[in-house]
């Protein structure tokens, strides 16, 4: 930027997001958003990825962030737009991305104020109001010199502390005003207080137990972690498992790795977290989809270390804990791994070998086919060990995201993403395209996806195809919105209205085919391996849909007021027995 020479608003703002080194934006159009456009019309600096939905540009801003350890950022008009982007910010709330909503606004001259009207300004909306619950920060610029402070003070907010997304609305005519970026005020952020880590507790404890458990969450990841963790765990021998947010911290190809734990985890992880005595968990909020509806029987042997770096979570947390430490888990792990160098930790070799027994003894897929159909576990571990150490791989929501989690075999620096607190449908194809914008393009961007989540943001397709994203895409189809038809199974009778009954799907080959994309279709697993193959060799975006029972579902799974290790299909009791070294829950 010059010094002391004008600039228009519009135009700071794009200045502004190339310091911050974001060198892609994904947006569609709208008249609220015109000036900022524009500034992007000349710019060779920063690319714009138009989208066919604002929730899809959402989605995307959250995957470019996830992937390439940056901000993403979303620009949606006023109104309809930035109402459509509400599901994404809530995704990148809920799983602590860091990411910057941009949002259009009518005149402030139009803006209705504090009057008792419903609108003013065509396209009015107060999507401030609406969306402070799900950011960080959001708020509608009303003066032109007042930019600066709030791009860097939300900026600041959506990096720091615990990460999440931030939203900023400009009217228009904010958006053409002129000013001086050396004479308006600059956000001073406040210092951070140092944090204070108990270590010498966690030794001891760690010192004193024989069956220790690592798990690893979501935090590990977003903290940049990996790294400390792999050399902790390697240090000590002790297994580790991660939560749904947590699975690719730690490659699965290496030993220690256990599994992941909840009512959908893999039957050997909870095993072996509920028989441990000394759990670790670092950056998980523990919420009853990996504690079970009875917070008291989860892991009820061990003494259980929480570290998070959100006091919030550390202070509501249900579960009954040893020790609370309020820490990011990168500086955690880094001085908690000074403090071992030196010393001399138990043998955990019995323990290990307990759990490498679970492994055995209960894998996460059984047969290749059941009644002449693919087994979804085994397909999704077939298509692992075909892809490449650092592939990125984005999975929908439903019975293909837990498939994916309890049997894709993640190698090193390979990512999976998914949408974990929001949980939201229609997630994987926006995300890879971020993911893929992200700069990780000498891998291959792969979504695991199936035919309800598919609908829900298809024609993002053409995003792919205008932009020629090699994205391979993964259909796992059993024509029908199969978790919820399971719960209908198991709850209600197999009542199958609205997930059979009222469902259906378009014929997804023309479909893709009309968007210019190659596609093929799997129909048993003799073939299976041969077109996952050439898909994944492919330089262009491939599209794969597999054929599946629509009576597929997912197990193990964890029935209500059950502890996690009494999965359904249920254990014959003495089996049960065998598996625990403490008492079962009676």
């Amino acid at each position: 930027m010059k010094k002391n020479k004008l600039i228009k608003v519009s135009d700071y703002i794009i200045n502004f997001l190339i310091e911050q080194e974001v060198k892609h934006i994904f947006l569609f159009v709208g008249g609220s958003i015109a000036h900022i456009v524009d500034s992007l019309h000349t710019r060779k600096d920063i690319k714009t990825i138009v989208v066919h939905h604002e929730q899809a540009g959402a989605f995307a801003a959250e995957g470019y962030s996830r992937v390439g350890r940056n901000l993403g950022v979303a620009v949606a008009t006023s109104g309809p737009g930035a109402t459509n982007m509400i599901t994404g910010i809530g995704s990148a709330f809920f799983d602590s991305i860091p990411c910057l909503y941009i949002t259009g606004q009518v005149n402030t001259y139009e803006y209705k104020n504090q009057r008792p009207i419903r609108q003013a300004g065509f396209q009015e909306t107060d999507v401030v109001s609406i969306v402070k619950p799900i950011t960080k920060y959001a708020v509608m610029v009303t003066e032109a010199k007042e930019i600066k402070y709030h791009l860097q003070k939300a900026v600041y907010l959506a990096k720091n502390g615990r990460p999440g997304p931030v939203l900023i609305d400009i009217p228009l005519n904010i958006q053409r005003a002129y000013i001086n970026p050396d004479k308006i005020k600059n956000f001073i952020p406040k210092r951070t207080p140092e944090q204070y880590l108990v270590l010498d507790k966690v030794i001891k404890i760690l010192n004193s137990s024989q069956r220790p458990v690592v798990l690893a969450g979501g935090g590990v990841r977003i903290s940049g972690a990996e790294a400390e963790l792999d050399k902790f765990i390697k240090k000590t021998g002790i297994p580790v498992v991660g939560s749904l947010m947590g699975l690719d911290a730690y490659p699965h190809t290496e030993p220690e790795y256990s599994g992941m734990i909840g009512a959908y985890g893999n039957r050997f992880a909870n095993f072996t977290v509920a028989n441990s005595d000394f759990l670790l968990v670092i950056g998980s909020r523990l919420d009853t989809r990996q504690t079970g509806t009875v917070p008291q029987n989860f892991a009820r042997a061990a003494k259980i270390i929480h570290v998070d770096i959100d006091s919030n979570e550390l202070k509501y947390n249900k579960i009954k804990t040893h020790l609370n430490i309020k820490s990011d888990a990168s500086f955690f792990l880094e001085e908690l791994n000074k403090r071992i160098v030196d010393i001399q930790l138990p043998d955990f070799t019995d323990w290990v070998n307990r759990v490498e027994t679970y492994k055995k003894k209960y894998p996460s897929y059984s047969v290749k086919e059941r009644n002449g159909y693919i087994d979804p576990n085994y397909f999704l571990e077939l298509l692992s060990y075909n892809t490449k150490e650092g592939d990125i791989i984005c999975t929908d929501v439903g019975q293909n995201q837990i498939w994916a989690a309890q049997s894709f075999v993640l190698k090193k620096k390979q990512r999976m993403l998914t949408s974990g607190g929001m949980g939201s449908m229609g997630f994987s194809l926006p995300a890879a395209l971020g993911a893929y914008f992200s700069g990780r393009r000498d891998n291959n961007v792969i979504v695991i996806t199936g035919d309800g989540g598919f609908q829900i943001n298809i024609q993002e397709l053409q995003t792919v195809v205008r932009n020629r994203v090699p994205v391979k895409i993964f259909l796992l189809n059993n024509n029908c919105l199969g978790m919820v038809r399971q719960f209908q199974q198991i709850y209600f009778n197999r009542h199958y209205t609205a997930t059979v009954i009222g469902y259906s799907n378009p014929d997804f080959q023309k479909v893709v085919k009309a968007y210019g994309i190659n596609t093929s279709k799997i129909k048993d697993i003799i073939s299976a391996e041969k077109m996952i193959k050439n898909a994944l060799s492919s330089n262009k975006p491939e599209f794969v849909e597999v054929i599946l029972d629509m009576k597929s579902i997912v197990d193990p799974k964890l029935l209500v007021n059950r502890p996690i290790e009494d999965q359904s299909p249920f254990l014959p009791r003495r089996e049960l027995v065998s598996n625990m070294l403490i008492d079962i829950v009676k």
